[in-house]
């Protein structure tokens, strides 16, 4: 942070506004009563020139030149430093008006609700602290609806909404007269059967399908090999379901407790690149990866990753956090703004080293500001 104490003299405000880079930045301008003003930009120096530059003629333009006692900045080298950035200093300064401030949208997920007796999915914008599975977070609600309803044909976990006394007087739904779901409703299936349902529909949304995907396409080749044409037919088209309902997610789109991921962005220091690295949808400190050849030697690329992976102190918060810093990797990832790489990874033993090395490449040779 760089601070620069607002003068009496005014001409010396001008003169260190001047002075100013005129990079990408982070900004506060603190009034001599009342609240700061808080505020992104592109070009610092030109930003607050025109805040608090000098004017000849009368402007409609707001001008604090008269009102403001400290200016405090934080150069940024991506979209997304400047994004977590001001999401620190919002969260600080105004803990009441923040995601206001900072139009914060929560993006949507599918939850499959396990705190019910009989489990069901549904999209929400909401992560709880309760017994849940969160699957996102998708780019839209229709693209997680559209998810939701390719998913739920997959298996037969009831779609209704109502919390379910069995009976079987219960009038049940079509759903269930097409066997596309195990009527607990009516009292067709118990807790324990029904759940094991449940636990097929979790397995599939937490290996990414791989594993129902591989059983369909075996028993298809059974099947084909026992001449039995009709129902390896049929297997096919279960596995082309499998593949349209896979490949109709949103790419960030994984269970939230193992998404683990490190944003390759600019830095606001020449010759380096920051690493942010997410573990279980929160950000952690940015780590400064610094390109200078120290006593003559440059240590390799890989072995300074190592060695910054292995000093980090993962921390992890309280819900309402971790729903915010995935809304801000969402806002991020998913917009055509993004600057930076995203690199994936299952877990912290798991860090793809050589893809991290590939991307830090590609984005050390962009110009800065690109």
């Amino acid at each position: 942070m760089e601070s620069i104490p607002v003068p009496d003299d005014l001409l010396r405000l001008d003169e260190a506004l001047l002075a100013l880079p005129n990079r990408p930045a982070v900004f506060l301008l603190w009034p001599k009563d009342g609240e700061p003003y808080l505020a992104r930009t592109a070009l610092l120096r030109r930003r607050l020139l025109r805040l608090l530059g000098k004017r000849d003629k009368p402007s409609r333009i707001l001008n604090l030149r008269h009102t403001v006692a400290r200016i405090d900045y934080w150069l940024t080298g991506s979209s997304l430093e400047s994004g977590l950035r001001m999401y620190e200093l919002a969260r600080r300064h105004f803990p009441r008006t923040y995601l206001d401030l900072l139009r914060l949208r929560m993006p949507p997920y599918v939850k499959i609700v396990l705190a019910n007796r009989f489990p069901r999915s549904l999209v929400t914008t909401q992560v709880g602290g309760g017994p849940g599975f969160y699957y996102g977070p998708f780019r839209s609600r229709a693209s997680a609806e559209r998810f939701e309803s390719q998913l739920l044909d997959l298996f037969q976990m009831r779609r209704c909404e109502e919390d379910l006394e069995p009976s079987p007087a219960h009038p049940g739904c079509i759903y269930g007269e097409m066997g596309m779901c195990l009527r607990p409703c009516q009292g067709v299936v118990g807790e324990d059967e029904y759940r094991h349902e449940v636990g097929r529909v979790i397995e599939f949304l937490s290996t990414g399908g791989r594993a129902l995907a591989a059983r369909a396409a075996a028993e298809r080749e059974r099947l084909s090999e026992e001449l039995n044409f009709e129902e390896a037919a049929r297997q096919h088209r279960r596995l082309e379901k499998i593949q349209e309902a896979l490949k109709s997610r949103d790419e960030l789109v994984r269970d939230i407790a193992a998404l683990h991921g490190v944003a390759v962005a600019g830095s606001s220091q020449p010759d380096a690149v920051e690493l942010w690295f997410c573990h279980r949808g929160w950000w952690q400190a940015p780590q400064r990866l610094s390109f200078e050849v120290v006593e003559g030697r440059s240590e390799p690329l890989d072995e300074k990753i190592r060695r910054l992976a292995a000093g980090i102190e993962w921390r992890t918060g309280g819900v309402r956090e971790r729903q915010e810093h995935l809304a801000l990797l969402a806002r991020w990832f998913y917009s055509s703004w993004r600057d930076g790489e995203w690199i994936e990874f299952e877990s912290l033993e798991k860090i793809p080293y050589r893809k991290l090395v590939r991307a830090i490449s590609r984005i050390a040779v962009k110009p800065r500001g690109s």
